[in-house]
């Protein structure tokens, strides 16, 4: 896997994940004894120390239950924030479905829309894609994923209880920058005679 795929796997992991799902266990005891910040590959060192001084699990599993969870069918209050594009951008799921069909990239049980799943499918482009992958990334990031992210991003950042989901928040907002930037670097991939 490499930086690119990383960047994408881990914040879209900790975005599509509830904390109290196993599958993050690692991830986020990786990030609770300061050991992300070995093998991340921009430079945001203070930031993952406030992710590793933030990374108490009931405080997390709380925060995010009420900033991404819609608990409104059960009584309870809305999510303070969603991570849908199709609720940022009119369109949202509809339009996503296909261009991931289209890539041949698997559908996951949750909705295609969901930040989180768009920085997963960033990840399975980089590690999966044959040919044309760099496109499909810009396409995926212009289209799909950044025509948004600023707004969802900041809403987190205002609306998050705790230190962890605003820090990510902003972790996510230089990242997404980072990777974008390292997609214009990237020459288009060219068939193999």
């Amino acid at each position: 896997m490499n930086d690119f795929s990383m960047v994408c796997r881990v914040l879209g992991t900790l975005f599509y994940r509830h904390p109290q799902d196993a599958t993050l266990a690692p991830l986020l005891a990786l990030i609770a004894e300061g050991k992300l910040m070995v093998h991340w590959p921009l430079e945001q060192d203070d930031l993952l120390q406030r992710l590793q001084k933030s990374c108490d699990l009931p405080a997390l599993a709380a925060d995010y239950t009420r900033l991404f969870i819609n608990n409104a069918a059960d009584g309870g209050p809305d999510a303070a924030v969603s991570p849908l594009r199709s609720d940022w951008v009119a369109q949202g799921a509809p339009e996503v479905i296909p261009f991931l069909q289209q890539l041949a990239m698997p559908r996951g049980d949750g909705p295609a829309d969901h930040f989180g799943a768009l920085l997963l499918a960033g990840s399975w482009l980089e590690d999966h894609a044959q040919l044309d992958e760099t496109a499909a990334q810009r396409q995926l990031f212009d289209s799909y994923l950044l025509p948004w992210s600023q707004g969802f991003l900041g809403k987190v950042e205002a609306c998050a209880n705790g230190d962890f989901y605003r820090t990510l928040a902003i972790v996510s907002r230089e990242a997404l920058q980072a990777l974008r930037e390292e997609l214009d670097e990237t020459p288009d991939d060219v068939p193999q005679s």
